[in-house]
């Protein structure tokens, strides 16, 4: 296990147990409760979007049997218990960079309604605050068994009101702060010799008219008295601001991160953004005023300078599981089933059998995960490589390391997804040069757009999907302002539609499974999920859920067939023959996007090659799915080829892709043209667009004539443009040697009538 003394952030975990529900009950809908573990996760997810230097960051959640829930995040086994730590605070300055960290951190959780409620120096580390949001996540205490807080640290209002109080307000945490600080600057620690009950009295009896009385009461009551004499004015005016017993006359965060004590030391709120992390919070970083404080050695570990995300992220592929590593640090201990029966309560009021089991009451004690199998699957990795500049090149780096990646690459994505090594280089996008790792790709867009493209030709990582597919759609702006001024409360007669996001569509069917493959990836970030959505839809399925679609959806199925047609006639004459139709099979297909054919993870990697293709592409997949299932749809009669739909078989979604491009390649541009496309992305879109493929029109009258949908259905073979013809004629040398390997023969047949053809 890593070395406590390291100051670089490692992965640590815990967890506790959600309140489970009475058997056999029911909400007032008659319906069976959410379990509480559940709402948990669904509210945890807030906690992973938020970002901010002063907190610790959360990286997921899981949910475990009877309740458990398990947290990761960022953590550092320093504290403010630690003596080193409390000794380095020896000016008024670095006192004063402190508060105002933890301050300027508790305003950014105040601002999104996180009120943190177990503030204690335990959980302020290196001066980054941890174990925040579990009052929210637990629905203000109502749905764990255990209370939220630490008794000395809880201020009055909240012990007089009851632990579990949903009236809390953020001001809590301000008084968190003032004992914390007034602990620190005395070196003291408050009714350490008291027992809970004394402890409670102690900070409910704190009921004074001010808070000048109450740090008096308090210094007085632990002789330092001269201690706090000393102490500048200004410090002790804002320790009297912080612990002012009355809650509507306390001074919230934002407004004390003005306060003169931090005027004095040239801290301001304006300036949190250029404020130096203390001493502790880095070895490279020195402060004249500390030059004699003594650091331990920190192990020189390259893998824990990547951002944390990576690191779970690979951790993960590397074999780690959370629960079985809490099991083996004992922070889950499995009980025999015999100590686990219920206490049993006689009529006379005696108990009998086994006390509270205390692994329901909360353990804030920290696993930190172990990294020795990441580091023994990536032994062989240079050290160059974990820290890539802005465009990097390669040349001169060689290694056995990147010469088995050749042979991954040429695996199916599937096992490559799981490979920590091919991952690791994806991550850091080492397969082309000059390279960058795709997280400073996606910080420097829209500016690295056009590389983001470029790159995602070859591969996607699953951990930036999720961002790397908002750049594929272009996604900028204010999105969040845009998703929080639609009204998404107000009932209307369709609350069951989608009608309050998208109020110009009419058509709603399929629409619910296009948010599906958005929202499991933005999980904790609806906007971006709607953003999304509402860029995909114009792109590929422009007109389809308007009241009036059915024009749209005929020259699209029209367009579908002549593609078959043009790509395997055979199949087309038999089906054809059958009567099985694109419209009894297909609609589906195209209105979901395919999300009614693949499961979800299969959907990730084919809408990974879909929003780098033009907005014909679907037309493409559908043509590759008939194409895997050619054998069996030629030796099927109509009755069987509509049982094998309604329940399709397994495709392999590596060839449904690679199919699709080569069927998108082949195909000439005028076959898949429709009338009712999104003309106005188009061009925006082919400028990115994966596969290489001219849409410049020579002269206009060789471009292709719009097609009522009704004639294009009476056709069974497709037209082309005299531009697409006159290209598919090209003599030019590239053109012949071609068409000599591949034994292109082109039939062309003037179908004018005589009036026309002088």
């Amino acid at each position: 296990m890593m070395s406590n003394k390291t100051s670089t952030a490692v992965l640590g975990a815990w967890t506790f147990f959600a309140s489970a529900h009475a058997i056999d009950v029911c909400g007032i809908n008659g319906l069976p409760l959410t379990p509480n573990s559940i709402r948990v996760l669904g509210r945890f997810q807030k906690l992973k979007s938020l970002q901010h230097h002063g907190i610790c960051t959360y990286l997921d959640v899981k949910r475990g049997k009877h309740e458990r829930v398990m947290i990761v995040g960022e953590y550092y086994p320093d504290n403010l218990q630690n003596v080193t730590i409390r000794s380095s605070l020896n000016s008024p300055r670095l006192f004063a960079k402190l508060a105002f960290e933890i301050l300027d951190a508790l305003s950014y959780l105040h601002s999104h309604d996180i009120t943190h409620r177990c503030l204690s120096p335990r959980s302020i580390r290196r001066v980054k605050i941890s174990n925040y949001g579990l009052y929210y996540i637990t629905e203000f205490g109502s749905t764990v068994s255990f209370p939220i807080g630490v008794p000395k640290y809880m201020c009055p209002e909240v012990l007089a009101h009851g632990p579990s109080d949903c009236c809390s307000s953020p001001k809590c945490d301000i008084w968190s702060l003032g004992i914390i600080l007034l602990e620190l600057v005395l070196e003291i620690s408050l009714w350490n010799d008291f027992n809970l009950e004394k402890v409670l009295k102690e900070v409910i009896s704190l009921k004074f008219e001010n808070g000048k009385d109450v740090v008096n009461y308090l210094v007085k009551s632990h002789d330092s008295s001269k201690k706090y004499e000393n102490c500048p004015a200004s410090f002790q005016s804002f320790i009297e601001e912080c612990l002012n017993p009355i809650p509507n006359s306390r001074t919230d965060a934002f407004q004390l991160l003005s306060h003169p004590f931090f005027v004095e030391c040239e801290l301001t709120e304006k300036s949190r953004a250029a404020v130096i992390p203390l001493l502790f919070l880095s070895t490279q970083l020195r402060c004249i005023e500390c030059d004699d404080i003594k650091f331990e050695p920190v192990i020189d570990d390259h893998l824990l300078k990547r951002p944390l995300q990576e690191l779970y992220y690979l951790w993960q592929l590397a074999g780690g599981d959370l629960e079985a590593e809490l099991r083996r640090q004992e922070l889950i201990k499995a009980k025999p089933p015999i100590v686990t029966i219920s206490k049993l309560i006689t009529g006379e009021g005696e108990e009998f059998g086994h006390e509270k089991d205390q692994a329901f009451l909360l353990d804030d004690s920290i696993s930190i995960l172990p990294l020795e199998p990441l580091r023994y699957r990536l032994k062989d990795v240079d050290h160059d490589i974990y820290y890539p500049l802005i465009e990097y090149s390669l040349n001169g780096i060689v290694s056995t390391f990147f010469k088995t990646l050749k042979d991954t690459a040429k695996l199916p994505l599937v096992i490559k997804e799981k490979d920590v090594e091919y991952q690791f280089v994806i991550l850091l996008n080492m397969t082309t040069a000059p390279h960058c790792s795709f997280k400073r790709l996606l910080e420097a867009y829209p500016y690295k757009r056009t590389q983001i493209t470029q790159e995602c030709k070859l591969d996607i990582p699953p951990l930036y999907r999720p961002w790397i597919w908002a750049t594929l759609l272009e996604i900028e702006g204010g999105i969040h302002e845009i998703y929080d001024g639609i009204d998404k409360e107000t009932p209307t007669p369709s609350t069951d539609r989608l009608k309050l996001t998208f109020h110009a569509y009419v058509y709603w069917q399929g629409l619910d499974s296009l948010c599906a493959p958005f929202l499991s990836l933005n999980f904790n970030d609806e906007a971006l999920a709607y953003a999304c959505l509402s860029a995909f839809i114009p792109k590929y399925l422009h007109n389809f859920f308007l009241k009036d679609n059915s024009a749209v959806i005929q020259e699209y199925l029209a367009k579908f067939s002549h593609l078959i047609a043009f790509h395997d006639p055979e199949l087309t004459n038999h089906l054809d023959n059958i009567g099985f139709i694109p419209e009894l099979y297909a609609i589906p297909w195209f209105l979901t996007m395919y999300t009614h054919v693949f499961p979800l993870h299969k959907i990730f990697h084919l809408w990974d090659t879909l929003l780098l293709g033009q907005s014909s592409f679907p037309l493409c997949i559908g043509v590759s799915i008939l194409k895997q299932l050619r054998n069996n749809l030629l030796s099927y009669g109509f009755n069987e080829c509509i049982l094998m739909f309604s329940d399709m078989p397994k495709l392999t979604i590596q060839r449904c892709v690679q199919d699709s491009i080569k069927i998108f390649c082949s195909t000439p541009k005028s076959i898949t043209r429709r009338v009712h496309e999104n003309t106005n992305l188009k061009k925006s879109f082919e400028a990115n667009m994966r596969f290489s493929k001219s849409d410049s029109t020579t002269d206009p009258d060789l471009a292709m004539v719009p097609i009522p949908p009704t004639e294009l259905k009476s056709e069974v073979s497709p037209r082309i443009s005299a531009e697409d013809l006159l290209d598919l004629l090209d003599l030019s040398p590239d053109s012949r040697s071609k068409s000599r390997s591949q034994s292109i023969k082109i039939l062309v047949i003037d179908i004018c009538s005589c009036e026309e053809y002088p």
